[in-house]
């Protein structure tokens, strides 16, 4: 018990740069007395003392504002931070060194009993301020929820999830982008983030480019696969000597080769 108060204070004093000493952490913080007295229900449920279980839960909330249920799973260096308005459902389970934060609720779509209702997330899922997560699916590890998104289907490990509802920004996607929009000689990301309007239409702009461009590249392939069997005209005039096939292309000598 000791170990892991001692983990849940060190937690807390390496996420939070407000927190100055273990002892403010442990009188100030309602999230570790969310956590305390949520193992103390969670032992009264295991042992069949559910109205008790429920009571210890019920003093937690009244106390700290926080409320989980004790059938909840909660692992090891947890951080709610602030924590006013989290509600934790029945069947959820959160992962280690996951960080909360205030008014998040972990909740349920079904009404059925004895069923996973609630959702999972997995290690060092960060879910932003007044976000609501609402079903028995999976958040995968590293995964983060943005502040007041609407989360009703699967994150993936290490995406982002963002707006109502949700949808799933993927980091490997965002790195291609990121990549051509460097080869056009700017950044997409250099001012404008996230939902912004004139960003978002800036990534089409780039995807559109991109895919643009290796349309092009193909087009090259196959006119110098056919210039090569071709009789009528010299070479020399089907194809330029120095047509690109890996990239960019000269549009120049295209519009001489189609006039």
């Amino acid at each position: 018990m000791f170990q892991r108060l001692r983990e849940d204070i060190a937690c807390i004093l390496e996420r939070d740069p407000a927190a100055r000493s273990a002892w403010e952490v442990l009188t100030c913080y309602p999230g570790i007395h969310a956590l305390i007295l949520h193992r103390r229900a969670s032992w009264f449920r295991a042992r069949g003392l559910h109205w008790l279980a429920r009571f210890t839960s019920q003093f937690g909330r009244f106390l700290t504002g926080i409320e989980i249920h004790p059938g909840a799973t909660i692992g090891r260096r947890v951080f709610i931070d602030h924590g006013m308005g989290v509600v934790v459902g029945e069947t959820a389970e959160i992962g280690d060194e996951c960080t909360i934060y205030q008014g998040v609720t972990l909740g349920g779509t079904s009404l059925g009993k004895g069923t996973k209702r609630h959702p999972t997330l997995g290690r060092g899922v960060i879910v932003g301020a007044n976000s609501q997560v609402l079903g028995g699916f999976t958040v995968g590890d590293g995964a983060r929820i943005g502040s007041s998104a609407v989360v009703v289907k699967p994150v993936p490990a290490g995406a982002t999830a963002v707006g109502n509802p949700a949808r799933i920004l993927d980091k490997a996607n965002d790195a291609a982008r990121e990549a051509a929009a460097a080869k056009m000689g700017f950044s997409a990301y250099g001012i404008t983030q996230g939902d912004d309007p004139v960003s978002q239409a800036m990534k089409g702009l780039i995807d559109n480019a991109s895919g643009q461009e290796h349309q092009i590249m193909l087009l090259w392939q196959a006119i110098e696969k056919l210039s090569a069997r071709s009789r009528e005209l010299p070479s020399e005039d089907c194809v330029p000597q120095d047509a690109q096939v890996t990239g960019h292309f000269d549009a120049v000598r295209l519009n001489r080769l189609v006039k």
